[in-house]
């Protein structure tokens, strides 16, 4: 393996280790000592500046050392990413497992929109943007950032539901019982058109900015010259 493939790894290592660290064994301690809005800046910045690491590693790695998937790897990805972005753009919009600054966390009564699908649409709108990456096969240095990052979404998303029952009990339990963790995916007919339109939107700008970003088409535009 390359050095800057190594460094690549060692990055996503740190930017994932530091999240569960942060997120779990050392949240309480940190929550006692900075306050619950200090917590929340610490957490952030360490995050922004690990993230810049994985980007910087990134970008020095090899760009395209694998075989690849094909035309089948790319429909998929295509596929797959669409209701990535549907998720995430629904994900803002009453998501209880967001950090609030202030403590406090508001559970809806009932699912709405993409909560319908999942209790956690913005981890598996990673989650799927990640396992669609993946399955094209392109690049390793893509393989080890994508992968960092699925594991990161859906099994933070696991761990979270553990953290969120022990501090809110009952009233988490309840939204469990009223959501799932694995994406309905016939529940996507009852979102609204409003995450439709949203998460289209993204899906299109993030495509097309494929090409001038990373040098690779991507969704339909490239199936479009």
């Amino acid at each position: 393996m390359t050095s800057e493939l190594t460094q690549l790894l060692l990055a996503n290592a740190a930017f994932v280790g530091s999240h569960f660290a942060m997120s779990h064994p050392m949240r309480t301690p940190m929550v006692r000592v900075l306050g619950p809005s200090g917590f929340l800046g610490v957490y952030s910045l360490a995050s922004l500046a690990l993230l810049y690491w994985v980007v910087q590693a990134f970008q020095a790695a090899p760009p395209a050392d694998l075989g690849g998937s094909g035309a089948i790897g790319w429909l998929l990805a295509t596929a797959l990413t669409l209701p990535a972005m549907v998720l995430l753009a629904g994900s803002f919009a009453g998501n209880p497992a967001l950090p609030d600054p202030t403590g406090k966390v508001k559970i809806p009564a009932e699912p709405r929109g993409v909560f319908r699908v999942t209790r956690h649409p913005m981890m598996w709108g990673i989650g799927l943007w990640a396992i669609a990456h993946v399955a094209l096969w392109w690049s390793t240095r893509t393989l080890i950032t994508a992968s960092a990052m699925g594991v990161l979404a859906l099994l933070g998303a696991h761990l979270q539901d553990r953290k969120k029952r022990g501090l809110l009990g009952e009233a988490w339990a309840g939204w469990q019982a009223q959501t799932s963790y694995w994406p309905k995916w016939s529940a996507f007919a009852r979102i609204g058109w409003v995450w439709w339109l949203a998460g289209g939107a993204i899906w299109l700008v993030a495509t097309f900015a494929h090409m001038p970003l990373g040098g690779i088409p991507a969704g339909i535009w490239r199936w479009m010259g």
